[in-house]
């Protein structure tokens, strides 16, 4: 772990004075954004700081849950999905419909500055910044080195605070330099390219339902995870991902483009990421750094699904913060982590059990989508997707799963 605490000399010193926070967070996404909107509406003084200029590659789906939890308005909303198309890799399509309710849709381009704008109205001090690096004296308060501006125009700033919060995403400066084995963390790819939806009579029209995502689970897109077009209104997120080295995910992209007629479409923008594959096991320093989101290693195994888990996450990080900030107890940053993980530990232990088995070659990837037209399997997986909790009524369903499930590992039955 790297500490610059006993350095005294700093080759960058700031600009005047250091400015005093209770918290200053790093990142603005989803995690960053609402433990700074939280905070600040608690009272405390809050520096979030956000590197302009870049946008995370994400399907953008929200469930419900989400929603409602954290007041996401309409507007924000692209598209609202009735049902998800999976496809084997024979080319078999099994339809999920949602059933009652949808899935909400939402670009990060415009859904991200919404939540840093929404904690700067809360009254979180919102700055596009780069940070640099955490430096402290002794025992003093951790002081958070940053800069503004380019070139000629750079700037070096410093702020001092009680508590900083790293949501500065998977591969997490903050996280690196501060929290034992993050630099261990094992990461996933995913890369998409934002195309615009053909209008009618152009060649791709019919690729992509306004209403309906579509999920290809076939080890020419993706040898270990999975592909995707999820539609954002007039246009669409079209993604993969993978761990495996080597493998191109542009070249994958092109590949399903080109499979599904939307080689032409128009591209707006191609944007990659790593992304973690599990929550880490420490998400704090023992003293005065806390992470959240992708720095914390919260995206779902399986489905990849982040937004939900980070906003959570930056909410549970919030409450850690003000317990911390209240008692001055380094143990209060646990508290973060223990809550996620009771909440959400045996969902994410499933899902990664569920790519282990499901994800490693072809035969199985087929067998796993002719499952997914079982109407137990798409209830329960549904219930458990829109309303974020397992669902614990319907244990004969498990059972019939359970069993459905075996019967299609070991090949009792023909996918």
């Amino acid at each position: 772990m790297t500490r610059f605490a006993d350095k005294h000399t700093d080759p960058h010193p700031p600009t005047g004075a250091a400015e005093t926070f209770d918290v200053v967070i790093v990142g603005g996404g989803p995690a960053g954004a609402t433990a700074a909107a939280d905070l600040a509406k608690a009272g405390h003084a809050v520096l979030l700081l956000d590197k302009p200029g870049r946008i995370k590659p994400c399907g953008g789906a929200i469930p419900p849950r989400l929603i409602r939890d954290f007041a996401i308005p309409d507007h924000l909303l692209v598209a609202r999905i009735r049902a998800a198309r999976m496809i084997a890799p024979s080319g078999k399509e099994v339809d999920m419909p949602v059933g009652d309710g949808f899935v909400g849709m939402v670009d990060r381009k415009d859904f991200d500055p919404w939540l840093r704008e929404r904690a700067a109205a809360a009254g979180a001090d919102l700055r596009e910044a780069a940070f640099e690096r955490v430096t402290r004296q002794g025992d003093g308060p951790a002081l958070v080195h940053f800069t503004t501006g380019k070139g000629a125009d750079l700037v070096h700033h410093a702020a001092r605070a009680r508590l900083v919060i790293g949501a500065d995403g998977a591969t997490s400066p903050v996280g690196r330099a501060e929290v034992p084995g993050h630099d261990k963390m094992r990461q996933v790819f995913a890369y998409h390219e934002i195309v615009r939806v053909p209008k009618a009579g152009e060649a791709g029209e019919a690729a992509i339902g306004p209403t309906r995502c579509d999920v290809f689970y076939q080890g020419r897109h993706s040898p270990d995870f999975y592909s995707w077009i999820f539609p954002h209104g007039d246009t669409a997120s079209i993604g993969t991902g993978s761990a495996r080295k080597g493998f191109s995910l542009r070249s994958s992209i092109r590949s399903l483009r080109e499979a599904t007629g939307l080689a032409e479409a128009e591209t707006v923008r191609r944007e990659g990421a790593p992304l973690p594959l599990k929550p880490l096991k420490r998400w704090d320093n023992g003293r005065d750094v806390l992470l959240a989101g992708d720095a914390a290693g919260v995206v779902a195994p399986a489905s990849g699904e982040g937004i939900y888990y980070a906003m959570l996450g930056g909410r549970l990080a919030a409450e850690a913060a003000q317990v911390f900030l209240a008692t001055g107890e380094a143990k209060a940053l646990r508290l973060a982590r223990r809550r996620f993980m009771r909440l959400h530990g045996r969902v994410f232990w499933i899902l990664g059990m569920m790519q282990w088995v499901w994800y490693r070659s072809d035969g199985l990837r087929e067998r796993f989508v002719s499952i997914c037209r079982d109407k137990d399997v798409q209830q329960l997986t549904w219930d458990s997707y829109m309303n974020k909790e397992l669902v614990r009524a319907k244990p004969a369903a498990h059972m019939r799963i359970f069993f459905k499930d075996l019967a299609h590992l070991f090949r009792w039955v023909s996918p």
